[in-house]
């Protein structure tokens, strides 16, 4: 036994010191404290469960300490404006900017690396056309659809009410209101927090069917009516998957299920509740479109769509074979990517599982431009959209419109903790914690979440402008380039496959898009060999 090794030193030393002030009463006030350090010090002495605390007594602890501030030591010590995970400094601080209504002018020029693969760039023109409209929207509804929504091109992404605080659903929803745009429930369904300012919902279901859900779990297509009928819900979404969790179900513990929160989703309060990772409501591409039918007649005509991160490509080719073989259409697709975000997720999917949101929007678009659908079909890009540069990009892949959660997030004051999942969030903003979410004034975010949405439309316009051009859906592939290497660039549509209108009615092949056309069946999610 090496009694000057830590293991032994430290409780030892600890312990001289207590008996030292007990004896002479000179020292007795100053090293009173270490008493309680000696408590800690046997403590992890004599304890067999950490191979650290046990070699090193106390001074181990140390460890856990740097572990919970390292978070934010990169944050704001480490970290340059353009680093940062998922969301970097310059992409918060623009937000923080615009919701606030500071100056959120850069200075200096761009601090990326132009002659990197990290730059891409729209291209703009030399005769800017500024009697572009101030404002645009979009409408969601065609044939179909008898209540269709003039939408805003930048809506509020899904969040439910549990993962987010009461008093971020409800500023969310009022900030909805004051800026007119969409404030999407997430599948958590609506809750008593949405409905107090009355801005326009989209209703998101999944798997779970909480909201319209009976007792065994299924679908209830009589809860589903009613709760549809309310004015405030002016879309519904089915969620087929998400890009931060893609495939995955859940099991909410009913220890989280509280009378708020069972009475959002229809479900007992305190018991474990079951979302499957997929629908038992369809299991083919045309029993989906099929339920999507119901569900639009069920809500009076108002518009029904779905959202998916593209995972296997034939997938998304099966379901627009399904529409031509039924004429029945979604009234809208919503592409999340990969890099969206959640609450809490598996890091092996987060991290391995999905299709970026570049690649999927495409897909989608390829998809539906192929088939000659696009006019029935409005697309949402979501993603990490947090810019107008951002959404003019998703424009020129294919979108009409771009969804975002987290930059939403941040303008309530979100501080990217990465403490959503633990229900520690320090801001207020994902936590149940009553005491937490006192920092939240409802009244003060709202009107934040208004502005950071106006001011990022308006910087949407500015680059529609700056590219000579009428509106975002005139920005096409070829108007946005990528670096290929330092050496050279391309525009986007000679690097991804974008297919011609009608191609695949045509008989028009890509020797990538073909394959996979091929593999797709109305009748089946699965390959088809």
């Amino acid at each position: 036994m090496n009694l000057l090794t830590p293991r032994y030193l430290i409780p030892f030393s600890l312990l001289i010191l207590t008996i030292l002030s007990a004896a002479i009463p000179a020292l007795r006030w100053g090293l009173l404290p270490l008493t309680p350090l000696l408590a800690i010090a046997w403590w992890d002495f004599f304890q067999e469960r950490h191979s650290l605390r046990k070699n090193y007594p106390l001074i181990a602890r140390i460890r856990w300490i740097m572990e919970d501030l390292r978070p934010f030591a990169q944050a704001y010590i480490v970290e340059s404006d353009m680093e940062g995970r998922p969301f970097s400094h310059q992409a918060r601080a623009l937000v923080y900017a615009r919701a606030k209504g500071d100056n959120d002018a850069h200075p200096m020029g761009t601090e990326l690396d132009v002659y990197s693969d990290e730059y891409e760039w729209l291209s703009h023109s030399v005769v800017p056309n500024d009697h572009a409209p101030k404002e645009w929207r979009t409408e969601i509804g065609e044939d179909d659809c008898k209540r269709p929504y003039s939408s805003a091109l930048l809506n509020i992404s899904a969040m439910s009410f549990g993962s987010l605080s009461a008093r971020a659903i409800e500023a969310l929803n009022q900030g909805a209101l004051l800026g007119g745009f969409a404030h999407n429930t997430g599948e958590g369904s609506i809750s008593r927090y949405h409905q107090i300012h009355g801005g326009d919902l989209i209703w998101e279901i999944g798997s779970g069917y909480f909201g319209c859900r009976a007792k065994d779990g299924r679908f209830d297509a009589s809860q589903f009516a009613e709760t549809a009928a309310s004015e405030q819900v002016k879309m519904i979404e089915i969620k087929l998957s998400q890009g931060a969790k893609p495939g995955h179900g859940g099991v909410l513990p009913g220890r989280k299920v509280t009378e708020e929160i069972a009475e959002a989703r229809g479900i007992p309060v305190g018991e474990d509740c079951l979302s499957p990772a997929a629908h038992s409501k369809f299991s083919t591409p045309i029993e989906m479109l099929e339920w999507i039918a119901d569900l639009r007649e069920l809500s009076g005509g108002k518009p029904v769509g779905i959202k998916l991160c593209v995972g296997q490509p034939h997938e998304v080719f099966a379901i627009a074979k399904a529409m031509l073989k039924t004429d029945i259409t979604p009234d809208f697709i919503t592409v999340d990517g990969a890099e969206g975000g959640t609450g809490a997720a598996p890091l092996e999917l987060s991290n391995s599982v999905g299709m970026p949101l570049r690649e999927g929007l495409i897909f989608v678009r390829n998809a539906l431009i192929g088939t000659g659908l696009k006019h029935r079909v409005k697309v949402a890009a979501s993603g990490k959209i947090h810019s107008g540069a951002q959404m003019a990009k998703a424009f020129a892949l294919g979108a009409d419109w771009c969804n975002a959660a987290r930059p939403f997030m941040f303008s309530l004051g979100c501080v990217q903790s990465m403490q959503c999942h633990t229900g520690n969030c320090p801001t207020g903003v994902a936590t149940q914690e009553k005491w937490r979410q006192e920092g939240l004034v409802v009244d003060q975010k709202g009107p934040r979440v208004a502005r950071f949405q106006s001011q990022t439309l308006q910087s949407l316009r500015e680059i529609v402008v700056a590219m000579g051009l009428n509106s975002p859906w005139e920005i096409e592939p070829r108007d946005m380039r990528e670096r290929v290497n330092g050496a050279r660039s391309n525009a986007i549509d000679s690097i991804y496959t974008f297919v011609p209108e009608n191609a695949f009615l045509d008989g028009v092949e890509s020797h990538l898009l073909k394959t996979h056309w091929d593999l797709a069946s109305a009748e089946s999610f699965r390959r088809m060999r």
